[in-house]
């Protein structure tokens, strides 16, 4: 996938600041942007996605960016957090009378669905990554107390710990988008929810034997994201890479329907299934063979894949497949 990518180089200079404003406001929700009475103006955004995670590279000279308390109540979009990692310059964060200045190795969020604003006082360089809201609250993670500060440092300190292994997926998930498939970028996308939400766990404190069970399960979640195609995928790797007992992975899971062998069938299987989707309802597309992408999904064993397959369609691959192909 490309980046889809809006520059200010395209267009007269006497345009530029006024697209600039336009473009804030259409891709980002509803921004008002000053740029400090500044009547020259240059900048650029590339834009991709990663599942329902938005990552955006913004360069620019010196501008500031509001949402208005008006405007967020108003506004009818998903919610979204979005976090503000500056790759060059200086930003400060404004929310809630709390404020934030972060630089290079440190990252900030804030919640669009209340007021803030966002000063760049000089020349700016910024990874800002867009999720949404309800994938960090889904399990009780109360954010007002965490926006708006340095996560995982101190006052204008670099990232550490968790953080810093955050800050450092939302970078090279960037970097490497486009030479991902669909698949791989959701997994990574996932992977950058997880990883953001145990660095919001640990800056609030939450160190209770229910987080840490929680946290626990969004490192399954983790692990699974990038392992899920592996063949050798067992339970008792999983444990040993992330340094617990079986267990303990057992008791994260506890609150669960499936196992955690079933899940990580039925991930797999669904895996199988939009690739067949996919290959059957595009003409463009040579269709794979059904054992090349059952391998590829981490089936080793053809007879057995056909035999839970159909268990779980109620139709055997092939069966599927031609179900999906169009009419003529």
């Amino acid at each position: 996938m490309h980046a889809a990518t809006l520059s200010t180089d395209a267009y007269a200079p006497t345009e530029r600041a006024s697209l600039w404003r336009e473009w804030n406001w259409t891709l980002f929700g509803g921004l008002e942007s000053d740029l400090y009475g500044d009547t020259a103006f240059d900048g650029s955004i590339a834009r991709l996605h990663a599942g329902d995670i938005i990552l955006t590279r913004l360069e620019a000279q010196r501008h500031r960016v509001q949402r208005t308390h008006l405007l967020a109540r108003a506004d009818t979009a998903p919610a979204y957090l979005k976090i503000v990692a500056p790759l060059q310059g200086r930003a400060r964060v404004e929310q809630d009378g709390r404020e934030a200045w972060v630089g290079p190795g440190a990252w900030t969020l804030y919640d669009t669905t209340r007021g803030y604003t966002v000063d760049n006082p000089g020349d700016v360089e910024h990874l800002i990554v867009m999720l949404p809201k309800a994938q960090l609250t889904e399990r009780g993670l109360r954010l007002d107390p965490l926006v708006a500060r340095p996560i995982g440092a101190d006052r204008d300190g670099p990232a550490a710990g968790i953080a810093r292994v955050a800050l450092s997926a939302m970078r090279s998930t960037f970097q490497e988008l486009p030479h991902m498939s669909a698949d791989a970028a959701h997994g990574a996308g996932e992977l950058i929810a997880q990883l953001v939400r145990l660095s919001l766990i640990e800056l609030a404190g939450q160190e209770t034997r229910h987080t840490q069970r929680e946290a626990l399960k969004d490192r399954i979640h983790g692990y699974l994201a990038l392992h899920l195609r592996d063949p050798a995928l067992t339970v008792e790797r999983m444990a040993a890479a992330l340094n617990c007992s079986k267990r303990h992975l057992y008791n994260a899971w506890s609150d669960e329907t499936r196992t955690l062998s079933s899940h990580i069938q039925t991930l797999r299987l669904d895996g199988c299934l939009q690739e067949l989707r996919r290959t059957a309802a595009a003409l463009s597309l040579k269709e794979r063979a059904i054992t090349e992408i059952a391998l590829s999904w981490g089936f080793s064993n053809m007879a057995h894949f056909s035999r839970v397959f159909r268990d779980y369609t109620g139709l055997s691959p092939r069966e599927f497949r031609a179900s999906q192909r169009p009419l003529n």
